[in-house]
């Protein structure tokens, strides 16, 4: 944990509410982490690093905006991100994952693909690329943007006022929110290879 305060302090409210932005908004964002980065800054909250009604307020507000920002580059970019080649930041994969998440649960994805890394990133893009109402968009954007800043920021912050030592498991239980994170993704991947 003292290696990971500095850092958190370091970039505060802003870095947080960026990097939660930049994750549900820009094609870029897949690489922030934000269960383990929203689930620190909690745990952080409940030590009086932070406010956990202003950063709750905040994380739900950017993560809602920038959900409607990846919604309106898919609405504007359209097809052409479909044919758009391979670089470091943008794979062909990371959509299509995202277009298979949607054909499975349909307008619900815009909700749960908040628990889901990379699908959390690239399912705004499809729901836009697809022609989705904004308003039906904007309905399930906001129940799951708000449902997930609360469901990890607090818990994040109620394990931190419940363990007194938290300082001394920081490390192992971020790396487990981490995994568990990415574990629907791995398992995608691994039935999808399956599959072929």
């Amino acid at each position: 944990m003292n290696s990971l305060i500095p850092i958190i302090q370091a970039v505060g409210y802003i870095g947080v509410f960026g990097m939660i932005f930049a994750e549900s908004g820009l094609l870029f964002g897949f690489i922030f982490p934000g269960d383990t980065l929203l689930f620190a800054a909690g745990i952080l909250a409940s030590k009086g690093f932070f406010s956990i009604t202003l950063l709750l307020v905040g994380a739900c507000f950017f993560a809602v905006v920038g959900d409607s920002v990846g919604y309106w580059i898919g609405k504007k970019l359209g097809p052409a991100l479909f044919k758009r080649e391979d670089s470091f930041f943008f794979k062909q994969e990371y959509v299509q994952r995202a277009q298979h998440f949607f054909d499975l649960h349909g307008k619900k994805t815009i909700f749960l693909s908040r628990y889901v890394p990379i699908v959390r990133t690239f399912a705004p893009v499809v729901a836009g690329v697809g022609g989705m109402r904004y308003k039906t968009f904007f309905l399930w954007n906001v129940l799951g943007g708000i449902t997930w800043c609360l469901s990890i920021g607090l818990a994040g912050y109620f394990l931190g006022t419940k363990i007194t030592n938290i300082d001394a498991y920081i490390l192992p239980i971020v790396i487990g929110i981490f995994i568990i994170s990415f574990i629907p993704v791995f398992y995608q991947i691994f039935t999808g290879k399956k599959k072929i």
